[in-house]
């Protein structure tokens, strides 16, 4: 291995048995112009995730405890751990879709000096409950189209919270970053929650640019219950009112207004959408109503509670239940 690798492939991981192999198996097979190297980063995973990750002798693994975790504050860890030029970010559960993901993940550095940080597509994985699965593809589709690169940054155009939040929005779970930039610029934050949001309005903010590149694409869909759904959609909303997004309380109105119409665009969907058979269409045109009513409640319940209320905040969160399961 070169002395400076062109990248690091970081993978944080907890309790991430279920698909790491298949993660760690991708990853390694990159076509990529230049050497990498992969590190991850386990923060206290009690199941099979180390014995996995010690299958692949190239691989290097690093332990924290989970009491030391913290989602911005890990991942400027492995900024500091990594050797590469550039600092790719996956999730246990994020897929890379081709062989091609790294390459296409660090092309848009090539383009702008000013480009520091770049984020990638995710694609629903099969069996994704319909109203998740509609949620990511509209969010991906509308940062641009898979055959280009998109490019952010704050200009005059800019003149709304709003429009800057929509230019900020970033996602790590697929995502790279100049390493340098992390340790000596803008690193992440250390927040509860919605640090990559965080990160991206940062740099945004400060001038710099980010890139979409839809060619780097994972597999990537949270599998969750409804009650875990519900509590999702809790810790997201939340965890942006902590770190500033200006969220308005929902109204019942409006909350009614929502549910339906999302059980009415999702049922559309539904019929239409060609991965379904007719009998998963009939089971989700029953079930997933389910699904836009507990969203929608929940995110209401987010939006009315008191976020400097930290057992308040912990009662409603899947984030911290999984912690003290």
């Amino acid at each position: 291995m070169a002395e400076t690798p062109l990248a690091t492939v970081a993978i944080l991981t907890y309790n991430g048995e279920v698909y790491l192999e298949r993660i760690l198996r991708d990853v390694l097979a990159q076509e990529v112009d230049g050497e990498f190297e992969v590190l991850v980063l386990d923060s206290g995973s009690t199941d099979a995730t180390l014995d996995i990750v010690r299958r692949f002798p190239t691989v290097r693994l690093h332990e924290i405890p989970n009491s030391e975790f913290g989602h911005g504050k890990t991942r400027n860890l492995a900024a500091q751990l990594a050797t590469g030029e550039f600092i790719a970010f996956l999730t246990h559960d994020a897929i890379p879709a081709s062989t091609q993901w790294l390459r296409e993940l660090l092309k848009p550095f090539e383009l702008d000096d000013s480009i520091v940080a770049v984020m990638g597509k995710q694609i629903p994985r099969p069996g994704c409950f319909p109203l998740l699965k509609y949620e990511i593809q509209g969010v991906f589709a509308g940062l641009g189209p898979d055959f280009g690169t998109s490019v952010f940054y704050k200009d005059n155009f800019v003149q709304s919270e709003g429009v800057l939040n929509a230019i900020s929005f970033y996602s790590d779970v697929n995502s790279a970053a100049r390493r340098d930039f992390l340790l000596t610029t803008i690193p992440y934050r250390d927040v509860r929650y919605a640090e990559d949001q965080l990160f991206g309005k940062d740099l945004i903010e400060a001038g710099y640019r980010k890139a979409y590149a839809g060619r780097a694409a994972v597999e990537h869909s949270n599998d969750l219950s409804l009650q875990e759904y519900r509590r999702r959609i809790f810790d997201e909303t939340v965890g942006l009112r902590q770190i500033g997004f200006p969220i308005p309380v929902l109204e019942p109105r409006g909350q009614l207004r929502l549910t339906l119409r999302g059980i009415v665009g999702d049922g559309l969907r539904i019929l239409q959408d060609s991965d379904f058979s007719w009998k998963r269409k009939i089971y989700w045109m029953a079930v997933n109503p389910v699904f836009q009513i507990e969203k929608w409640k929940s995110y209401r319940a987010s939006t009315l509670v008191d976020i400097n209320d930290a057992e308040a905040v912990r009662s409603g969160s899947l984030e911290h239940r999984r912690k003290s399961a």
